[in-house]
């Protein structure tokens, strides 16, 4: 069954676009991510113009990030004094990465820009990620034949960065440290949520978790928190601005991803965190991997026509 996409101004199949949105809940839901960084590349496989799979993903990532946060809220597990910080960053980050869209889509270069945003930041993070879900399965592999106890990773050393200077204390996070290096973060990933329609968390959490020094149990709540906030600046500018944002498009992903995370969240609590990573890095590498192949591959037609919003004119 073709519905008509008015923004993106085409017709996909209903079905496709429900399964997508399964799919992508099912592994938010097995590995803990918001989903953003994979739906956005699968919108683009299956023709949706780049620029509004962007701004239609976060406009979905809103509605999904409000449920999660609701969750750990009633777990008291949100330092709203660090999410406000990092949000701050967010939302000047984002801002920026909307007008630095704008002029990428006003130059014709956003679809190229968005493409090697995903295959550098993709592929940086499923490569780092897969060194280290590999390390460890080595050392508890070894741990075991040894009959010693199963390898722990030390989270977080202190660093450079805790002797920069205004200082705030953040009582649930139980942290002491420079309020720029929260609010760098935020601006960072506030940029990549712009040009990537994404909501950070796979950047946000591990760098919560190593650079802050930010107690597990209160760091996905904490990202989710000003996710809400940094998305929904993303939607308005990129509807208000670039006229980017499909609400239907973003309302059929919403349904399947909602379906699809309660069966991920059930099959992820039977895995261990080290097999996690490493399928989710595998996963992260073959869609850097396709999105560069369709960067170099000759096309099969030489010459085309392009116009309107998927030109970025």
């Amino acid at each position: 069954m073709l519905v008509y996409l008015p923004i993106a101004e085409i017709s996909v199949d209903i079905l496709v676009l429900l399964l997508l949105g399964g799919t992508v809940g099912f592994l938010s839901g097995l590995f803990g991510v918001g989903g953003g960084f994979l739906m956005t590349p699968l919108l683009i496989f299956v023709g949706v113009p780049a620029a509004i799979a962007v701004g239609s993903e976060a406009a979905q990532i809103v509605a999904a990030s409000v449920s999660g946060v609701i969750a750990h809220m009633r777990r008291g597990n949100v330092d709203f004094k660090m999410g406000s910080v990092i949000l701050a960053g967010g939302v000047t980050g984002s801002t920026l990465g909307v007008e630095l869209f704008k002029i990428l889509q006003r130059l014709g270069q956003i679809d190229l820009a968005i493409s090697l945003a995903f295959v550098v930041v993709l592929g940086s993070i499923g490569m780092l990620m897969l060194v280290e879900s590999a390390r460890t399965l080595q050392r508890n592999a070894q741990s075991r034949k040894s009959g010693g106890p199963r390898t722990r990773m030390r989270l977080h050393e202190h660093n450079w960065i805790h002797g920069l200077p205004l200082k705030m204390r953040f009582p649930r996070s139980k942290l002491y440290i420079s309020a720029i290096a929260p609010f760098a973060i935020g601006a960072f990933v506030g940029v990549l949520a712009a040009l990537m329609g994404v909501g950070g968390g796979f950047i946000m959490v591990p760098a919560m978790i190593y650079l802050l020094g930010m107690p597990t149990s209160v760091v996905i709540g904490t990202s989710l928190f000003q996710i809400i906030f940094v998305t929904a600046n993303v939607t308005f500018l990129q509807a208000w601005l670039n006229h980017t944002v499909d609400i239907f498009l973003a309302l059929l992903l919403l349904v399947g991803g909602v379906v699809g995370a309660q069966f991920g969240a059930r099959l992820g609590a039977r895995l261990r965190g080290e097999q996690l990573r490493g399928l989710l890095a595998i996963l992260v590498l073959s869609v850097a991997g396709k999105l560069l192949f369709d960067l170099v591959a000759l096309p099969d037609d030489l010459y085309s026509i392009a116009g309107g919003k998927a030109a970025g004119h």
